[in-house]
């Protein structure tokens, strides 16, 4: 596997264990544990960084003038991106909300 497929799959992989790492903060928050679940936001982040690197080169190369082929991997890939970023946003206010929570 080369080319298009392995940048998706690369992207999959990375925001798969982005998302997972900000699931695991949700779970952290509910029990009060706040310093572990904000370890695995940062943790989430940098799986994630990996994710968008790989995607900033696809887009990298579609502005150098190098046609993107669309394939139905690379949207499910784009999709599992936008999901790892919307679970860091509930997952950084879960942590928010319990810290209330748990101060009343």
């Amino acid at each position: 596997m080369e080319g298009i497929e392995l940048i998706c799959f690369e992207i999959i992989s990375s925001v798969g264990m982005a998302r997972g790492s900000f699931i695991e903060a949700i779970d952290l928050a509910e029990e009060g544990k706040f310093a572990e679940a904000e370890a695995k936001i940062t943790e989430g982040e940098e799986f994630f960084k990996g994710g968008h690197s790989a995607h900033a080169k696809l887009i990298q190369n579609e502005a150098g003038g190098n046609k993107t082929e669309i394939i139905l991997l690379l949207l499910h890939a784009e999709d599992q991106l936008m999901s790892a970023e919307t679970f860091k946003i509930l997952a950084e206010k879960f942590i928010s909300l319990n810290k209330k929570i748990e101060a009343k």
